[in-house]
Order: structure tokens, then sequence, then C-alpha cells
């Protein structure tokens, strides 16, 4: 097994501090190949039973990256009007979508009826599934950062629309909608935290003892 000192132990804390959720991307292109190298990487990430669940789908035709913008429109507009006002102004000033600017979109979903893996540690907890798929998401975006590219992760949106729009099989769940690309500006504190929209807690705010 490798030795993980403590210059590298530092340099994960580093990369961990500065992993962020892009919404603001220039239109460059990622270098040739980088895409593919990121995806590799993220299927090293855990998941049940080894199922690898994750499902990932570029979507580079204008037309489906258009009904998923318009899907995006709605839920946001959904969103906007189910908020306190000061809460709405300070939600429509954020970006919260790289869908114009970003030039990789990826969305990801778990294949709810893979055999891989032969159901091993999911007869209780079949959701750990998706779970998995988050853990790909989770290890793309590190690697993004890591490489320098930034990743942001729409939320706002209806998932079955999306799934309608990317035509991908019934058994597939929608886990999340990735834009990648180089960020606008790199910033030491999260976005939502420097607009004010929530700090972060601490840790030993977030354990029990039982």
């Amino acid at each position: 097994m490798p030795l993980f000192d403590t210059a590298f132990r530092n340099d994960l804390r580093t990369l961990l501090l500065w992993r962020r959720d892009v919404r603001r991307f220039r239109p460059d292109p990622l270098p040739e190949g980088l895409l593919d190298e990121l995806l590799e990487l993220a299927t090293l990430a855990p998941s049940v039973g080894l199922s690898q669940p994750w499902r990932f789908v570029l979507v580079e035709d204008e037309g489906r990256r258009a009904l998923v913008r318009r899907s995006f429109e709605r839920a946001n507009a959904e969103a906007l009007a189910g908020e306190a006002p000061e809460r709405a102004a300070l939600h429509a000033r954020l970006k919260l979508a790289g869908l114009d600017a970003a030039p990789c979109q990826i969305a990801v979903f778990a294949d709810a009826q893979t055999r891989q893996g032969h159901g091993l540690g999911r007869r209780t907890m079949p959701e750990t599934l998706a779970y998995s798929a988050v853990l790909a998401i989770h290890t793309l975006w590190l690697a993004a950062r890591a490489a320098g590219i930034g990743l942001g992760w729409v939320s706002i949106l209806e998932p079955r629309e999306v799934s309608r729009a990317l035509d991908v099989p019934e058994s597939w769940l929608f886990i999340g909608y990735l834009c990648l690309g180089f960020p606008e500006a790199e910033h030491e504190t999260p976005e939502l935290e420097r607009e004010g929209w929530e700090s972060r807690r601490e840790a030993r705010s977030t354990i029990l003892r039982r």
C-alpha cells in the first residue's frame, strides 16, 4: 500500500476546501481527452456490491440541451414562487445554472435494474444504488477540481422531463445534471456563503455520540 504522507494529506485537505459548486463558466473547451480521463477516475468510486450502477450521458445535442434548459426554467420559477420575498430576491440574483456557457454537460443516472453486484447490500436498502452514483459524482468533482476544471450540479430540474429529453431506459433513476468547464473566477469562499444564503456549520455540530 502506498504511503500517504503529511504533504499528501495536506494537499488532499486543500483540494476538499477548494471544491466548489461552479455556476459561472468560460466557454473554452476542455483539453482533448481530459473528459474521458475524468470519467475514468469517477468509475473508481465505491459502489454497493461493486454494482457500478452509474450511467453518464454526455449531453451534446443542442436540441436536448434546450429541453433541459426549459425544464430548469420551469423548476426554477416554481422554486422562486415558493420562497419568502427576501430569499426569492437573493435566489434570483444567483446564477443557478451553468447551462448557457459550460462546454460539457453530463446527466448522471443509476441503473436500478443492473445485475452487476448480484444484489449484494441492496435487499434492505435499495437506495444504495443511488448513493453509489452520488459517490461517483463526488469522485468526478474532486478529480475535476484537481485538474483545474469546475463542476456545477444543477439540482433544480424535473427528473421525468430530463429522462424523457435524453431518451434513457425507464429503469434509470435520474441522479443529477452536471456542468463542467473552466470557472470564470476562483474564490476561496463558496458563492452561497459570499452571498449570505447560508453559512457552513462546524463539524462538531453534526456529530452525536450514543
